[in-house]
């Protein structure tokens, strides 16, 4: 993986610190978010684990190989078609862990709670917490509760961080994706994101679209039993698969040749984007992975996903490449091909 001192950024400014301020598009997982990370967290908070730059923290211990994420959670509305704000808290932290092959172990809760939030609806976030957290299994270990007042929070926002044990014969990792390796993904994307958009109050559009949370800790076991050599698993969650790309792009110093007609979209989902003004390559997804092989490995490692519930829809969407700039293309349907940059803006607040 290259240093972050000479690796190349998808952005050219510096941040503003001394006047500047914290905007939306710095929490959406585009350019803004990348920028924030790279020229203050990672400034500030340096260190070799920090700097492995994936959805989890890999370290050694006693135990072996282990990895640790941590994830916040906001959304609005907290309920929503196919789940609802704890069961996402779960799922979101969880499929971070899993994205380096590992076998989650365990999990902690944090609330911040408003003053007047109902406890008839914690009690439903809570108890959805439970039922996802039991189904993996994993147990909720340790955690915390504060609560601000009235008009200071947005109901409730709850932060999870999970720890698991990565196998010995797994090495996942943004840095190790190389030209001529496949690009597949787990199923349909953007239904999350437009599930979420539609329940909002202010959006009349009807649809029977449900979000794809769900946590991939199964899928992903069948996928690394059946091809171990798996080089990079990403879910692509905030900034939807652009950013995900983006991300794998830049960790790993190549670039990535997509094709339009491979990538699968529900009908309903093209049908909303189109009238919200939306790309569905932006929109977020909570239950769905990218995976990154070797060639030789790639028919295997389809038809396995393939038949999981969860990696039905799965296809092969493109290519690593070499690449100088690092640049993610995509071929149309007209046979024009388009960079796919990083969001700019904040296409979908409070979605994850």
């Amino acid at each position: 993986m290259q240093s972050s001192a000479n690796k190349k950024h998808a952005y050219t400014r510096t941040l503003d610190f001394k006047t500047g301020c914290v905007e939306m598009m710095h929490g959406s997982g585009g350019r803004a978010m990348a920028q924030l990370i790279d020229q203050l967290f990672m400034k500030a908070f340096d260190n070799d684990i920090l700097r492995q730059m994936n959805d989890q923290a890999g370290f050694t211990s006693a135990g072996g190989r282990m990895v640790m994420a941590t994830d916040s959670h906001v959304i609005t509305p907290l309920f929503f078609p196919g789940g609802d704000i704890g069961c996402l808290s779960v799922h979101g932290t969880i499929n971070d862990v899993v994205m380096a092959g590992a076998k989650p172990l365990y999990l902690s809760a944090g609330f911040i709670l408003e003053e007047g939030f109902p406890l008839g609806d914690l009690k439903r976030i809570v108890e959805s917490m439970a039922a996802a957290a039991r189904v993996i299994p994993v147990p909720i270990i340790t955690g915390d509760t504060k609560v601000v007042e009235r008009g200071s929070g947005d109901g409730v926002f709850i932060t999870t961080t999970g720890i698991g044990r990565i196998p010995e014969n797994v090495f996942i990792s943004s840095e190790r994706a190389k030209p001529g390796d496949s690009i597949l993904i787990s199923g349909t994307i953007g239904d999350h994101g437009i599930a979420v958009m539609l329940a909002r109050e202010d959006f009349a559009f009807q649809s029977s679209l449900e979000s794809d949370t769900a946590s991939l800790h199964d899928l992903v076991s069948v996928m690394v039993e059946a091809v171990p050599g798996i080089h990079v698993l990403r879910d692509p969650t905030r900034g939807g698969v652009a950013a995900a790309l983006n991300e794998i792009a830049q960790q790993s110093g190549a670039g990535m040749m997509l094709f339009e007609e491979r990538i699968p979209v529900k009908p309903e989902v093209s049908a909303a984007c189109e009238f919200l003004g939306f790309d569905p390559m932006y929109v977020a997804n909570e239950g769905k992975l990218i995976a990154v092989c070797a060639p030789e490995d790639t028919d295997r490692l389809l038809d396995t996903m393939r038949a999981h519930p969860l990696g039905r829809n799965a296809a092969v969407i493109g290519e690593i490449i070499a690449d100088s700039h690092y640049f993610v293309q995509m071929k149309t349907r007209f046979g024009g091909t388009h960079v796919v940059d990083w969001l700019s803006g904040d296409q979908l607040p409070r979605i994850c």
